[in-house]
């Protein structure tokens, strides 16, 4: 992919909007551009690597594995956003491991380059202390959910902070399978299958074609 294709790719991403085509161009004139089938893992925990990885297209999985091979699910990504910041930042492992859920495509960006890029601009580190902040208070807001909350509230949490309003809808596209959302909340599939079927047969959820609607305000317990 020549650099003409990488900027046309990369002007809707936040991270580098006010950015011009000729500062883009410089910036990623030595990055690459590589694309992963589904269930593909795109780095490993604990996995030295010093590169920032830009989704272009498709959707990722962010999540760790405990000692007895539990997933632990931490967060879902796509097009416009990118991981693997901190080993720019602090020269350590990588902190969790990454899986595309759909074909995907990343620009990546190597240290050397994101950091002379930064030195040019420096309101690009300002965004990225941004997002990482945002990050911190939603891990901190997740942290609260599994300490004050029961299974039902963190599930409804959960499908809330993965809804979109589209069409006067409040929906879910592609939701995770009951056993990811199960990971999620700390809960086991069966109980989480059960809350769900009890909210469609209540007529709070519905899901059709792989989309999940939330119709109004779900009940406060179950």
């Amino acid at each position: 992919m020549v650099a003409v294709e990488k900027i046309s790719l990369l002007q809707n991403i936040p991270l580098f909007s006010g950015l011009g085509d000729a500062e883009l161009h410089t910036l990623f004139d030595h990055t690459s551009v590589r694309s992963f089938p589904k269930n593909s893992v795109v780095i490993n925990d604990g996995d030295e690597s010093n590169s920032l990885y830009v989704i272009v297209s498709g959707k990722v999985k962010v999540f760790l594995m405990n000692d007895k091979g539990k997933e632990i699910i931490l967060n879902y990504q796509s097009a416009g956003e990118y991981f693997g910041e901190l080993s720019l930042l602090d020269q350590v492992c990588r902190s969790a491991s990454v899986i595309t859920l759909e074909p995907c495509q990343f620009i990546i960006i190597t240290k050397t380059d994101f950091m002379r890029c930064i030195s040019l601009h420096p309101e690009i580190a300002l965004r990225v202390m941004r997002d990482l902040t945002a990050r911190l208070r939603e891990l901190t807001d997740e942290v609260k959910g599994f300490a004050l909350l029961d299974v039902y509230g963190r599930l409804t949490r959960v499908l809330l902070k993965l809804a979109e309003m589209k069409d006067g809808e409040l929906v879910i596209e592609q939701p995770p399978s009951r056993k990811d959302l199960a990971n999620m909340i700390g809960s086991s599939r069966e109980m989480t299958t059960r809350i769900i079927k009890s909210l469609e047969e209540g007529g709070y959820i519905s899901t059709q074609n792989k989309t999940m609607v939330i119709h109004g305000q779900l009940p406060p317990a179950w």
